[in-house]
């Protein structure tokens, strides 16, 4: 595949995240980045974005845990410096403030409270500042799922799916533009109805896997579909989370 059809993630001095995923992420696709509490999502994004930057893409960064403050010193930990991307505007990072509460979808305590909370993902598809990156990442976009009332509602009444399928309806008339949509998931706070339809049309699905070894907790991107892509893309990609380094590749990965 040509490079012009790949967004790459640059940073090949820095890590050989870029070699490993073929070369970078196919234009117009959908990207799903799937892992548990601590698996290294965040991190994950974090990296996507800055290496994106510095390839000329613009990037838009929906963050439901950290505020600006949390991320510029998130990225400097990593020694992504961002301060010039977010300067010139190549880099637009958005906090979503929603109640992750239970980390579970739970229904509203009464119908004022109901009234009371934002339609999350009515407000996010109106939002069209946000959509005119290059690429847009949302971590973690189960947060807005369960704190939305109005999928609640669906979830309630056994409708999950339909929910979903409005969701990736919008999501596909933007990758039709070319445009990428990174979206990280904890599928452990869902239900697998509502994650389902998400795993089904991803371009692009990747589990950040946990295995302990040892004393050590070994890291894993397990490749479950990348399609369009550039050079081969292995299954299986070893990494770690380093502070003053960001996301590292290591020879070994986890079996």
């Amino acid at each position: 595949m040509s490079s012009n059809n790949l967004y790459s993630l640059g940073l090949q001095d820095h890590d050989r995240l870029n070699n490993e995923l073929g070369g970078g992420i196919p234009r117009g696709s959908i990207v799903l980045i799937e892992g548990d509490y601590g698996a290294g999502k965040s991190a994950m994004s974090q990296r996507f974005s800055y290496g994106l930057c510095e390839t000329n893409h613009s990037v838009t960064l929906l963050s439901t845990e950290l505020t600006i403050r949390g991320f510029i010193d998130q990225m400097h930990s990593l020694s992504y410096g961002v301060e010039e991307h977010l300067l010139n505007e190549r880099l637009l990072f958005l906090h979503a403030d929603v109640d992750s509460g239970t980390r579970q979808i739970t229904a509203p305590t009464d119908d004022a409270d109901d009234g009371q909370r934002k339609e999350l993902l009515n407000r996010l598809m109106q939002a069209e500042a946000m959509w005119k990156a290059d690429v847009i990442i949302i971590d973690t976009f189960d947060a807005i799922l369960r704190n939305d009332p109005t999928f609640e509602a669906l979830v309630r009444q056994n409708e999950e799916r339909q929910a979903a399928l409005e969701i990736i309806s919008f999501f596909r008339d933007l990758v039709t533009q070319g445009k990428v949509v990174v979206l990280t998931v904890d599928p452990s706070t869902v239900d697998e109805d509502a994650i389902g339809p998400f795993r089904a049309i991803a371009d692009v699905f990747m589990e950040l896997q946990m295995v302990e070894v040892g004393n050590d907790v070994r890291r894993n991107i397990s490749v479950k579909r990348f399609a369009g892509m550039g050079e081969q893309v292995g299954d299986s990609i070893g990494y770690s989370v380093r502070a003053d380094a960001g996301i590292v590749i290591e020879s070994r990965s986890v079996a």
